[in-house]
């Protein structure tokens, strides 16, 4: 019996994945990827953000396996968010996690909530075949830095709001997940400009060609909104994930680096303050001497400890695993 349900759930993995159109399924490193699945039709139709890679480990756990949504940071204006997953997949897959790297559209192509709308679309096409992937459909987390931080933080946040799901892809899934991790993301844009660290604005400018800092028409939440964000505040409600806090929200951890030259260290704060106010378990790693980089998470250094609270620190893979496990309840 246990060998006919391996060769159908075989058949129905390849229908699956012949009607997503990805390309060649590779193995090695103790894990199988599938790369370029379609969650949703392109939009535009040159553009990659309809895109996901899965990474599926080779051994069996005997039972359905959690997953690790991963979402790489471009500032909104780049389609490969999912390129960030290939450097996390040999650590957590070898941990028993099925991970994929999501891909959403730039704000190039599409103007908020279309970026929400998408990631929110990867989850219920995740939800909708995780039979056919051994993923635990109840067992959901997501996982980014910078813009993909604020991805994977509004997914975490909106997951029980109906009127921000679009109609991207697949329907009638839900599209809550059970854990976030943060890195450094933007997450209330109209304070940002007061929190710079001297001298920030200076190369944050120099960065994007803009002389206003995050206040510029050209910056990238400007950009990502359609408009200069100290014009528009409704908008900008919409958009900060802090819009969103409540009780409801699923355990965070979240990192953020005391040199970030792009996105100041508050952000992070003024989340994890209306997080713990709404009695939200949340973890805060205040990384001294590191700026906006995804080294914030240390493969060599000792892992820190993992419990609430606001602490100085920096976490590593390890740490994260252990988050995992306790906010997934593994």
């Amino acid at each position: 019996m246990a060998r006919y349900k391996i060769y159908f759930g075989l058949i129905a993995v390849l229908a699956l994945l012949a009607a997503a159109d990805p390309a060649p399924a590779r193995s090695g490193g103790g894990f199988t990827t599938y790369t370029d699945i379609s969650y949703a039709s392109a939009q535009p139709t040159w553009s990659r953000g309809h895109l996901l890679d899965l990474y599926i480990p080779d051994r069996s756990r005997g039972s359905a396996r959690p997953l690790l949504i991963v979402m790489g940071g471009s500032g909104w204006y780049g389609d490969d968010g999912k390129a960030y997953a290939k450097d996390l997949a040999p650590f957590f897959t070898a941990a028993g996690f099925v991970v994929a790297g999501v891909s959403t559209r730039s704000s190039r192509q599409a103007r908020f909530p279309a970026e929400l709308y998408d990631v929110k679309a990867a989850i219920r096409w995740l939800r909708a075949h995780s039979a056919a992937f051994g993923i635990d459909r109840r067992r959901f987390a997501v996982m980014g830095d910078s813009s993909g931080g604020w991805t994977a933080a509004m997914a975490g946040l909106t997951g029980n709001d109906r009127a921000l799901e679009g109609r991207v892809g697949v329907t009638g899934y839900p599209s809550d997940v059970q854990a976030v991790i943060d890195l450094y993301a933007p997450i209330d844009f109209l304070q940002m400009d007061a929190h710079m660290i001297p001298g920030a604005c200076t190369s944050f400018n120099r960065s994007f060609g803009l002389t206003s800092c995050h206040a510029d028409p050209r910056s990238p939440e400007s950009a990502l909104l359609g408009c200069p964000i100290v014009t528009c505040p409704a908008k900008v409600r919409k958009a900060n994930p802090i819009s969103y806090v409540s009780s409801t929200a699923p355990p965070f951890l979240i990192a953020h680096g005391d040199q970030d030259q792009l996105v100041p260290v508050q952000q992070s704060e003024l989340l994890f303050d209306a997080l713990s106010a709404a009695g939200v378990p949340a973890t805060l790693y205040v990384t001294p001497g590191v700026g906006h980089s995804k080294g914030i998470v240390s493969p060599s250094h000792p892992p820190a400890a993992v419990s609430p609270g606001h602490t100085t620190g920096r976490p590593t893979l390890e740490t994260i695993e252990v988050f995992l496990h306790r906010a997934l309840r593994l």
